[in-house]
C-alpha cells in the first residue's frame, strides 16, 4: 500500500520542531504540528492517527491544506458570526420608547409589550422580548 505523507520544507520542520518545545499552544495547534512531523517522517494516515488524535479525514485535509497555504494550516480560519440586526440607532429608539408613558390599560411596559411595539412602529422587522431586555440592561434603564 502507498503511503501518504507531507514534504516539509526545512525551515518549516525546524519552525514546527520549535513551536513544540515552546510549550503554550492550544491544544488543536498541537495536533496538527505532531501530525504534520510525523506525515513528514513518511509515516502512513493510519500509523498517525493514534498519536495524533485525528481521523483519517482530517489528516488528509491537513495534508491538502499544508500543499496549498504552507503553515497557515496550523491555525482556523477566522469565522464572521452572525450578523448585527439591530443597529445603534434603533437601541436609543427602543430605550426612548421604554422610558415613555406605557399605553393605556397597562401599568407599565412589559418587555413583550415593548417588543411588539417596536415591530409595530417599524424599528426594526423582528426582535424578541429577550433581545428588548438586553438592549434595555445595557443602557441600565430601570423602567419601574
Amino acid at each position: 500500500m502507498k503511503k501518504s505523507h507531507v514534504s516539509l520544507a526545512d525551515e518549516d520542520r525546524e519552525v514546527l520542531q520549535e513551536m513544540v518545545f515552546k510549550g503554550s499552544l492550544k491544544s488543536r495547534t498541537y495536533k496538527r504540528i505532531t501530525a504534520l512531523l510525523e506525515l513528514d517522517k513518511g509515516q502512513t494516515y493510519e500509523a498517525v492517527v493514534p498519536l495524533s488524535r485525528l481521523s483519517k479525514v482530517s489528516l488528509g485535509k491537513l495534508a491538502q491544506k499544508y500543499k496549498s497555504s504552507g503553515l497557515n494550516c496550523l491555525y482556523d480560519e477566522v469565522r464572521p458570526g452572525r450578523p448585527i440586526k439591530i443597529q445603534a440607532e434603533q437601541k436609543d429608539q427602543i430605550t426612548l420608547l421604554a422610558c415613555e408613558a406605557p399605553p393605556e390599560g397597562y401599568s407599565q411596559w412589559s418587555l413583550r409589550l415593548l417588543a411588539d411595539k417596536v415591530i409595530e412602529l417599524g424599528y426594526c422587522d423582528s426582535i424578541s422580548h429577550t433581545e428588548v431586555n438586553k438592549i434595555l440592561k445595557k443602557r441600565k434603564l430601570n423602567r419601574t
